[in-house]
Order: structure tokens, then sequence, then C-alpha cells
């Protein structure tokens, strides 16, 4: 069976919006195709006229420092992001993600945009993005103009799979505010031996300490899968900023906070609701204490 028809490579955002205009519904974007290919190979979507191929378009494979924002293009890899020394820096939880996406040739192929697109709420690299409130840009084309704005990330998300961009519609990039002084990020997760498996379970944080350095002031922390799409846990959040120090007994409540909000679901591949629920635990102790330790370590 054919898979697809025509495969196109255009060179600007218009030009790729016009082929997926031509083809209403009809064509698929693709960058590296780690997941597409496989969804295509094994029925999971069917047959399309063509595939729009968007990894030639200029600025959207480059990682850019734009004053206080990191900005990554869709088409960029997640071989490109964990080893960027600025992402590294400013953005931890999102290197730390993408690291442990696949294995090493996976990375080396598969885009930041893809991993957002394919709207899967445990997704490592939308996971690192989501806890450092990153904004996703959204470009429209309407007759012969094309409009790109800026959007909170969980805007494109419509559930498991699936997201609500529309055939004139396509995502360019990402960017998120860098990590400042006594502020920092990170990621961990668990899953089955395998490396190129789903994750049981993925946590990660962003915290920032007052000057005192003993309490949070600001925190982010994203879960997945908890949901049916990427979850923020916000009553955990507050109970961390309203803690009067941040110690055993906040990270203790913290934790039982997410584990009431969280949706967790049995997944009969990978781990039950039960199990999840007991690793919420364990990975949010890990990264909220990590994320804590560094912060005081980042007071330049």
């Amino acid at each position: 069976m054919t898979l697809w028809q025509e495969y196109h490579l255009p060179a600007t955002v218009n030009e790729a919006l016009s082929l997926m205009q031509r083809y209403d519904g009809q064509a698929l974007f693709v960058a590296g195709g780690t997941d597409l290919m496989l969804d295509l190979e094994y029925g999971n979507h069917p047959p399309v006229a063509a595939l729009v191929d968007v990894t030639k378009i200029a600025g959207l494979n480059e990682i850019q420092e734009e004053g206080d924002w990191i900005v990554i293009g869709a088409a960029v890899t997640h071989a490109q992001i964990e080893s960027d020394s600025r992402v590294r820096r400013y953005g931890a939880a999102l290197a730390e993600s993408s690291s442990v996406v696949g294995g090493p040739q996976v990375r080396n192929v598969a885009t930041i945009g893809g991993n957002v697109a394919h709207a899967l709420p445990a997704a490592d690299g939308t996971i690192g993005l989501l806890t450092l409130d990153a904004q996703v840009q959204v470009c429209t084309r309407t007759g012969d103009d094309v409009t790109c704005e800026w959007r909170p990330l969980l805007s494109i998300f419509a559930g498991p799979g699936r997201n609500n961009l529309a055939v004139n519609q396509m995502l360019a990039g990402f960017r998120f505010r860098k990590t400042g002084p006594r502020e920092a990020s990170a990621f961990d997760r668990i899953m089955r031996p395998q490396g190129v498996a789903l994750p049981i379970l993925g946590v990660a944080a962003r915290l920032t300490l007052d000057e005192s350095l003993t309490r949070i002031a600001n925190a982010a922390i994203a879960i997945g899968p908890a949901g049916p799409i990427p979850f923020r846990t916000t009553e955990a959040e507050a109970v961390l900023t309203q803690a009067p120090r941040f110690d055993e007994a906040a990270v203790d409540a913290a934790i039982a906070a997410a584990q009431a909000q969280a949706r967790l679901r049995t997944s009969k591949h990978r781990a039950t609701k039960e199990y999840r629920h007991e690793m919420i635990a364990v990975l949010l102790r890990r990264v909220l204490n990590r994320a804590v330790e560094t912060a005081k370590t980042n007071v330049e």
C-alpha cells in the first residue's frame, strides 16, 4: 500500500500552508517523522495524498537567544536541544526531557514540533516545555497572507493524540523565558527498560527561591500522563508558594496535592494508576530537591 502520493519541501511557511490548503486535509506535515511514519505504517492514520516537509524552512531548525527568551524552531531536533548550552543553562528541564526521547538515532531526527503536535499527554519534550511556561508560535494563512502569533502551550491541545490546528495553521516554534537568579528547573521520569518505550510517568518543575533562599516564590510543575492533555498541577504549585519555607513538610504537602489533582489511569502496556500515584511522590521529590539545590547556586 502506498502511504502517500507526493512529497513536498517548501522553503517558507507561506508555501507550506499553501500546500496544506491545496490538499484540504489530505496532507500532513512531516519533520523527523519518527511518530508519523509508524502511524502511517501501522494504520493508525490513513494514507494521505501528500507529505509537507518543513525541515528546509529558514529558522525552523534553529535555536536562538532573543533578549529574555530562548526561541526554538519547530523543526529543531531533540539532539540539538539536549546539546545546546543555552537550553541547558536557562531551561534545564527541557534539555533533560529531550535527552531521554527514544534512543540516540531517534533524537537525531525527531523534532520538538512533532513531539508537541502529536499531542500525547506524556510526551517528554512537551512536559519540559510546559514546566517552563513555554509559548507556542502558531502561523495562520488567510488568503495570501500569513500571520504568526504566540499562544500558551496548552491552547493547542484537544485531547490524547489530537491538536486543534486547522489546515491553514502550523506550529513554527516555541519560546520560554530564561531562568534567572535563584531559579532553576529539573525533569525526571520512569519507564520500562527498553529505550524507545513511552514513559510510565514524567515530572518536571521550575522553581524560584526568595531572597532568603529558604522559601519558594514561584513554582511550575508538569506531570504526564496525568489527564487527557499535558498537565500542570496548580494545586501543588500553590502549596509550595504558600509554605513558610521549603522543607520536607512542604514537599510532602505538594506531593499530596499533586496526587489528589492528577487524573491517572491504568495502561495495560505500562503501569497501573496506583503505581503512577506512588511514582508521583518519588519523581516530584527528586525534581523539587534538585531544582532547589541548583537555584541556590544560581545567585548571580
